[in-house]
């Protein structure tokens, strides 16, 4: 399928801001890919070239894109990065710039477009900078003006068509029927392979009634499930009933997996939160994982640092250091990680998602010490509410950060936050009982003294599944030192688009000055929550929408997807809660 089909699709979806109608463009448009070309257009829709986990994709500075440009254009640098900056978006310069210029005849395959951003991407050593620029001008000399306009867009991380991967799931259903009954089967599917691309390309190939079987694969994450939130053990106890508690570790959130490969090697691989490939972070654990008798396993747990010396777990500042490229050995060394295993999703082939937690339990326990470096996390069969709030203070007695509570009974369900596991984290009295994980929307410009830093305060959002969309929820404009709000201007410039997202829900009267692609997910503490007549979260024709009173924002989680922040229905949980508190007081 040649290229300048995907451009019109991607001209058509920035003019709508219906959800319905950017579903329906995306499914005529993959309704025409053939199998060989539809992972990578799926994964070009979302401004990737690869499945996330892989850790693979362009990141090409905006400078190196603009000399791009102006060699293509033959034009000046310095007139290329003037323009750029007067629009806002090197892909819009790129469009106006080519108007002018004669149409390409090339009409270029979404395979050979492909091969050529591979191929910029594979540049590598000595001289290869000038490569890729030089590489990135001679294909944009072979597009048309909206062709260029989304590849250089793509290039520099700003493609940003304002969906995401349920919107795409909607659309490969509404491929196959005209509307969106299958999307169950499918989000199963992606649920446990964690590539969009690799879900249209089988329902190119295999079709949807063999996908319904879509099991695990070693060596390729599956989306983890998260935990819902209640206010207190009472709530806790009268939602799950008699239930298991674990201590909630504040270290990293890791996917384990191990196999044998075709030719009979091991194979381990770490997976983070947001399904980032840690796996060359962590040697002393690979070593740790190679003595257990398994020809296959996926499973998931925490692992921090612990101080041999006093018994306690070290600081999440500590464990965090491990994070790095070089000195891994070292770090290694001197800051040995324990991993705490919390649950197991497959076994020797076997797959434990429609197992109970009870039993997936008994396997990790035959499988694991209760001690050494690789071990089963701790966990109390509870049977009221006071033994739990008893548990919960002592996790709090001993510095952690509190616990997560869970169903028995219940099925691991990747990709899924629900009611099956609840966490419980240290209250601050006359607070929230716990921090919101918000994305940042757009930031205003400052005035007095923030006039230098060019920001004054910065709106923020939560995640609607249901809409795949973020509604706003907190206007923060104060809690920030001079050099934190210099360091919040930089990061949101780096995801600076071009007018407000589509998948963004705000008043006209809230829009910031500066919008940014919602991608940076930041940890916010409040009073509590209010009704708002101007924020969007949680609105409905016969209510008001919620925000954050007095909201000041505690640190970035650059561990998590912006899908990840805390959604909708959390708020709507947590408010209910305030009130009965409330009430009650």
């Amino acid at each position: 399928m040649i290229f300048a089909v995907v451009a019109q699709a991607f001209s058509r979806i920035e003019q709508e801001s219906s959800r319905n109608a950017i579903t329906e463009i995306l499914a005529a448009l993959f309704t025409q890919v053939p199998a060989e070309e539809a992972s990578f257009l799926a994964h070009f829709c979302l401004g990737e070239l690869y499945p996330s986990y892989y850790n693979k994709n362009m990141n090409i500075a905006e400078k190196t894109a603009i000399r791009a440009v102006a060699l293509s254009l033959q034009e000046s640098v310095v007139v290329v990065a003037d323009n750029v900056k007067i629009l806002g978006d090197i892909g819009s310069y790129v469009l106006q710039a080519r108007q002018t210029l004669a149409e390409t005849t090339d009409h270029l395959s979404i395979n050979e477009v492909k091969m050529a951003l591979y191929a910029i991407l594979d540049a590598s050593g000595a001289g290869s900078q000038e490569l890729k620029e030089q590489l990135l001008a001679e294909l944009l000399n072979r597009l048309s003006p909206a062709e260029a306009c989304f590849v250089v867009r793509s290039v520099v991380g700003a493609l940003r068509l304002g969906f995401s991967e349920m919107t795409m799931i909607d659309a490969y259903s509404w491929m196959m029927g005209g509307d969106k009954k299958l999307k169950p089967v499918l989000e199963h599917c992606f649920n446990v392979s964690a590539d969009i691309g690799h879900v249209l390309y089988l329902l190119k190939t295999i079709g949807v009634d063999q996908m319904r079987a879509a099991m695990m694969v070693p060596g390729i994450p599956v989306r983890p499930a998260a935990a819902d939130r209640l206010a207190d053990s009472q709530a806790i106890f009268d939602k799950l009933g008699c239930c298991v508690a674990q201590p909630k570790l504040d270290g990293f959130r890791l996917q384990i997996h191990r196999w044998i490969d075709e030719h009979g090697t091991q194979q381990t691989r770490f997976f983070s939160r947001n399904l980032h490939d840690m796996s060359a972070m962590f040697p002393d654990l690979v070593s740790a994982l190679q003595l257990l008798d398994v020809t296959s396993l996926i499973m998931e747990g925490e692992a921090i640092v612990h101080d041999a010396v006093t018994g306690s777990f070290m600081p999440f500042q500590d464990t965090v250091k491990r994070k790095r490229k070089h000195g891994v050995e070292e770090a290694a060394a001197e800051l040995p990680l324990t991993l705490y295993v919390f649950d197991l999703l497959l076994i020797n082939g076997e797959s434990m998602l429609n197992h109970t937690h009870a039993q997936r339990r008994e396997r990790l326990c035959a499988l694991l010490p209760r001690d050494g470096q690789v071990r089963v996390i701790e966990e109390e069969v509870i049977t009221s509410a006071d033994q739990l709030a008893l548990y919960f203070e002592h996790a709090m007695s001993i510095g952690l950060e509190g616990i997560v509570v869970k169903n028995n009974q219940a099925c691991y369900q990747p990709g899924k936050r629900n009611s099956n596991w609840i966490k419980l984290k240290r209250q601050e009295r006359g607070e929230l009982a716990d921090t919101i994980d918000c994305v940042i929307l757009g930031y205003y410009a400052g005035a007095g003294k923030r006039a230098l830093f060019g920001i004054g305060a910065f709106l923020v959002g939560v995640y609607n599944p249901l809409t795949d969309a973020f509604e706003t929820i907190a206007k923060i404009g104060t809690g920030l030192s001079d050099e934190q709000w210099k360091e919040l201007r930089g990061r949101c410039d780096q995801a600076v688009v071009h007018g407000q997202p589509h998948n963004v829900v705000c008043a006209p009267g809230l829009a910031p000055d500066v919008w940014v692609a919602p991608r940076i997910v930041c940890s916010v503490r409040a009073d509590d929550i209010t009704r708002s007549p101007i924020h969007a979260a949680g609105k409905t024709a016969h209510a008001p929408g919620y925000a954050l009173r007095f909201p000041r924002i505690m640190g970035y989680r650059p561990d998590k997807d912006a899908v990840q922040a805390t959604q909708v229905s959390e708020i709507e949980a947590l408010a209910k809660i305030q009130d009965l508190k409330h009430k009650k007081s």
